[in-house]
């Protein structure tokens, strides 16, 4: 039996992929996505999303994407997920090609990128905001990529930018882009993500459970509070430890997990309170 038949839930609730329909609203991760959204219809251009790993920047990325394309007609967006340091400025250039809907893109740089602002001006002719976002962008590590996305934000209409970017990325993303500080001088918003405070920690755990179809108290309110301490809001880690609670109050036949449950789950994981 797994802990979801156990709880009477539909599927895991604290599974480390990130669905949409799980987002919680809290005020860091509403307050980004309100944000980026309002760079975007105002063709802000180039916008910056920092935060630590683990803090839910990719989860952010995910529902901005779906937002984005739920809307027929307004938007013409793309995400990117850049998996290592190694890509050069000309595959990212192509990558950007093809997301945009380029068909058959060129080899050769200048024809490339002469291909791309075609598409931009096509897209806002059409009346559409074109829009890539870049996830792990501190793979982005030299500074052609960075010059290379500077020219494409450097394409504008009679009154706006025809292209956005957003880079979602650690702290060390500002350090990168510092390869090229003509770029860092056109970021037209920035946001930090932070760790999430006890009370939205209390209600990230509830929507979550709710959301898988739990009818009932299955982790207290005070087990919460101990998961708030050994994790200190970051939602990596409290998807972790409430998913280790849950299989082992299946184990130990429990009908609730306590904060007894998540001093043990929490001890090997080898997390401490602050």
């Amino acid at each position: 039996m797994s802990y979801e038949q156990y709880f009477g839930l539909r599927e895991q609730p604290f599974a480390i992929t990130p669905d949409p329909k799980f987002f919680y609203e809290s005020d860091q991760h509403m307050g980004a996505l309100i944000r980026i959204q309002h760079a975007i219809d105002t063709a802000k251009g180039l916008t910056i999303l920092i935060g630590d790993m683990g803090l839910g920047k990719t989860f952010i990325s995910r529902k901005l994407l779906d937002k984005l394309q739920s809307e027929d007609g307004r938007y013409e967006a793309a995400l990117l997920i850049v998996i290592h340091h190694e890509i050069t400025a000309a595959w990212l250039l192509k990558k950007i090609a093809v997301q945009l809907g380029v068909d058959t893109p060129a080899e050769d740089k200048s024809s490339l990128i002469s291909q791309i602002c075609k598409k931009l001006i096509e897209l806002d002719d059409a009346g559409k905001r074109a829009v890539i976002l870049i996830d792990e962008a501190h793979m982005l590590q030299t500074q052609e990529i960075y010059e290379e996305l500077r020219g494409l934000l450097n394409v504008e209409g009679a009154s706006h930018k025809l292209l956005n970017i957003v880079l979602f990325g650690p702290p060390e993303l500002e350090r990168f882009m510092q390869l090229d500080p003509p770029l860092v001088s056109r970021i037209g918003l920035k946001f930090t993500l932070r760790p999430l405070d006890e009370k939205s920690t209390i209600g990230y755990i509830g929507h979550r459970l709710a959301v898988s179809g739990a009818t009932r108290e299955i982790i207290t309110r005070e087990a919460c509070r101990s998961v708030f301490q050994y994790s200190r809001g970051t939602p990596r880690l409290i998807n972790a430890l409430c998913d280790n609670a849950l299989l082992e109050a299946l184990l130990q036949k429990k009908v609730l997990v306590e904060p007894a449950l998540i001093d043990q789950v929490a001890s090997d994981l080898g997390l401490k309170k602050e």
